[in-house]
């Protein structure tokens, strides 16, 4: 799959320098990111459940038309992957049952460079369209946030995560798909989009233990772009 990823962005890359006398777009989103993780059936019957981990994501971006509806969107983006896991119990004392608990946030940022088909579905200054492609990722850093709770909420304990502790793959390849909402607004395009992110990597990869465990995400953005070509 990674070969795949390398090659199909590669690809897209050359057709996109291949077009690049067309008119070009250039813009900026940002927004959210609620990071998942896929998780290995035998973990079900004696692990904690997964919860969605929000972050920031962001990027800039160009757009190369290569027909009437069709263009392609590389982008370079900033998004935070990761997950939650939210854990707690009451614990009886006398007649009292004081609820305890914790809340741990993996939250790894990577650079990514997505390469993206936007297929318009109609014509006219107001425009839904699709998003399909994939994304090659580098986490760049991350953290583990730890908060308890009971009576009383801790403040948050961050530690910085080892990105280079063995068996932790710091690439991410994923597929991309979305939908958007774009207007005209002065001298570009405002926009809404909503994408989800299929990760193929495996995140931890020991020598004896390949845990399938891969970042899934869901995120919501705003943004604008604006014509610099002819």
């Amino acid at each position: 799959m990674k070969r795949f990823t390398l090659a199909a962005l590669a690809a897209l890359t050359f057709f996109l320098i291949q077009t690049a006398s067309a008119q070009v777009q250039v813009g900026f989103r940002a927004g959210a990111n609620w990071g998942a993780v896929s998780k290995p059936e035998f973990l079900d019957s004696f692990s904690p459940t997964f919860r969605l981990s929000p972050g920031p994501t962001g990027a800039l971006f160009l757009e190369v038309p290569v027909s009437d509806r069709v263009s392609i969107r590389p982008e370079l983006s900033y998004v935070q992957k990761g997950f939650v896991v939210d854990e707690g119990f009451d614990l009886s004392i006398g007649n009292w049952d004081l609820p305890l608990g914790a809340r741990v946030a993996y939250q790894t940022r990577y650079v990514e460079l997505p390469v993206l088909a936007k297929i318009n579905l109609n014509e006219g200054p107001v425009q839904v369209y699709m998003l399909a492609g994939a994304a090659a990722g580098y986490a760049v850093n991350g953290r583990i946030r730890t908060r308890t709770s009971g009576i009383f909420r801790s403040q948050p304990i961050d530690v910085d995560m080892n990105m280079n502790t063995m068996g932790y793959n710091r690439w991410d390849f994923s597929a991309i798909g979305g939908l958007g909402f774009s207007a005209e607004a002065g001298p570009g395009k405002f926009f809404v989009e909503a994408r989800y992110e299929h990760g193929f990597s495996r995140q931890y990869d020991l020598p004896f233990l390949q845990l399938p465990i891969r970042n899934r995400g869901l995120s919501a953005s705003i943004g604008y772009s604006f014509a610099i070509g002819q």
